[in-house]
């Protein structure tokens, strides 16, 4: 649970530096880097809450139901409960960070693909323009390039 709560600081401070609102942090790529490092820090802290919240519930429910444990038995309290929604909550915002960035580190501008262009022929041509009652402009015909069907 103390690394848990170790993670969930480290990954609120580096959220902080990652706001687009704050001018600590560098350029937009560094800011979104950080929110991503953030996004990760918050699901392994949310990852450690879920599973030490899990063996300590385990841990009360073998002891309830042995029946040579002599001590005080303890129930399932609201304090698990707690821990498992904000473990759950913690996860759930760290994909969110983790996703809030993929705008940023998309490769629209870099690369492209077009298509190849296509050419019809004169039969699949002549059922388009007569199964249809408007007729579309036909294109000139272009020659083949060097890599039309790739």
């Amino acid at each position: 649970m103390i690394a848990a709560v170790c993670l969930g600081f480290f990954g609120a401070t580096l959220a902080l530096l990652g706001m687009k609102c704050t001018k600590i942090g560098g350029s937009d790529n560094t800011k979104s880097r950080l929110t991503v490092l953030s996004g990760f820090h918050f699901l392994l802290s949310g990852i450690c809450c879920m599973t030490a919240c899990s063996i300590y519930a385990r841990r009360i429910t073998t002891d309830f139901f042995d029946p040579l444990f002599v001590k005080q038995k303890f129930e399932l309290g609201a304090a698990l409960f707690v821990g498992w929604v904000g473990s759950v909550l913690c996860i759930l915002g760290g994909l969110v960070f983790c996703l809030s960035a993929s705008e940023s580190f998309s490769l629209k501008g870099k690369y492209r693909y077009t298509g190849a262009p296509s050419f019809g022929t004169k039969h699949s041509q002549h059922n388009r323009t007569a199964n249809s009652l408007q007729t579309e402009p036909r294109e000139p015909r272009r020659p083949l390039q060097r890599n039309a069907y790739v």
